[in-house]
């Protein structure tokens, strides 16, 4: 059946730090307004919530709900394979942090040039096809950021991969780089389903820049800046959008969305080509905040939130004092935690980022926007 997907990477959280700190109430409440409304499609991995997604996948889900109500996604995490003596103690510590007996989807998480180690030196597709075959998953498949070239070899070698979760929303759909167009396209060629990820590009498409809001409200101004992205991935055929949500009014609007979401016309479809030309000329850092690169920092730099921070600034398009250089300051001040110029350019992180940014490069420019050009402070 197709339909929106819970995509758990982004849960609300008590403490705004600490991503292991998650607001089960809330969690709760969003849970059950999805299953109200019909759904019943959950995503999650191994490393969400820097471990702490599984679990909470079970306590919001699982302890509240029968087995056969809904459908729980998760991924092998590939960022830790080296061997394959670890496959089976991952698997079943996946299997008791969901509280399953079974996958009904089960993927290797990102399956691209940065986790090459393990898929070229174990043997995962064996390891998932003889789970499957044991019942312990229904259907097995990838996830990946790679080009479209990537995809077909691995689909072609291949077989019995059954679906694959790609990046897709407007903006990307062209992108030389990522190729969400022709990733989709292949993987239509192969006959495989299709599920969504990264709608909103990390959020990037409900915050567009004015120019960009005002070409979209001046044409529909009924129209809410999301549902052009959700218009545009809903009418694909995709068998699950995926979207993540940190609070329960954004599930909500999630759900409205894609309700709503009639086909877009030629004309929308312009105006979308014209708008993706705007957002691109002023994204400063293309981060989609998936926190990979957080998970394996040597400095513990919260990477994503400094890059989130970043480009809000550029956006206002001001060298002055910024709400966003004060989040920053408030962030330097938090024990235990490293600023932009604490890096070491050991480039872990470039190795885990799906977006392939040069993130020690980026990480310059933000230590000299905020910690010298804002506040002049370098330590």
């Amino acid at each position: 059946m197709k339909q929106l997907g819970f995509g758990m990477m982004r849960l609300p959280l008590l403490k705004e730090d600490d991503f292991t700190n998650i607001d089960y109430e809330q969690v709760n409440q969003m849970v059950d307004a999805y299953m109200d409304a019909g759904f019943n499609h959950f995503d999650t991995a191994f490393v969400y919530h820097e471990g702490a997604g599984e679990p909470a996948f079970k306590k919001c889900v699982v302890d509240r709900y029968p087995r056969d109500s809904f459908k729980i996604a998760t991924k092998l995490p590939l960022f830790v394979i080296t061997e394959e003596s670890q496959l089976e103690p991952i698997f079943a510590e996946q299997l008791k942090n969901c509280g399953v007996d079974y996958f009904d989807y089960y993927m290797l998480h990102n399956v691209s040039g940065f986790t090459e180690n393990a898929w070229k030196n174990v043997d995962l597709y064996s390891f998932i096809q003889k789970k499957k075959e044991e019942g312990f998953i229904r259907h097995i498949g990838i996830s990946t950021h790679g080009n479209a070239e990537f995809l077909e070899e691995i689909l072609f070698e291949h077989p019995e991969l059954e679906f694959v979760l790609l990046q897709i929303n407007y903006i990307d759909w062209e992108d030389e780089s990522i190729e969400s167009k022709k990733c989709f396209e292949v993987a239509k060629k192969y006959g495989k389903q299709v599920m969504i990820m990264e709608p909103y590009k990390g959020g990037f498409l409900a915050d567009v820049p004015e120019e960009a809001e005002k070409i979209m409200k001046e044409y529909n101004p009924d129209r809410s800046v999301v549902s052009w992205a959700m218009r545009f991935v809903a009418n694909l055929d995709a068998d699950v959008v995926l979207t993540g949500a940190s609070t329960l009014e954004q599930l909500e609007s999630n759900i409205q969305e894609y309700n709503n979401a009639d086909p877009l016309n030629d004309e929308e479809l312009e105006i979308l080509e014209t708008v993706s030309e705007i957002i691109n000329s002023n994204i400063t850092v293309d981060c989609t905040k998936c926190r990979y690169c957080v998970d394996s920092c040597p400095e513990e730099i919260d990477i994503s939130k400094l890059f989130d921070l970043y480009n809000k600034h550029k956006l206002l398009e001001k060298d002055d004092w910024t709400q966003f250089g004060n989040a920053y300051l408030n962030y330097s001040k938090l024990s235990g935690v490293g600023i932009a110029s604490d890096c070491s350019e050991c480039e872990t992180c470039i190795e885990e980022c799906p977006q392939q940014i040069n993130i020690p490069e980026v990480l310059k420019d933000v230590a000299k926007t905020f910690e010298t050009e804002i506040y002049g402070f370098t330590d």
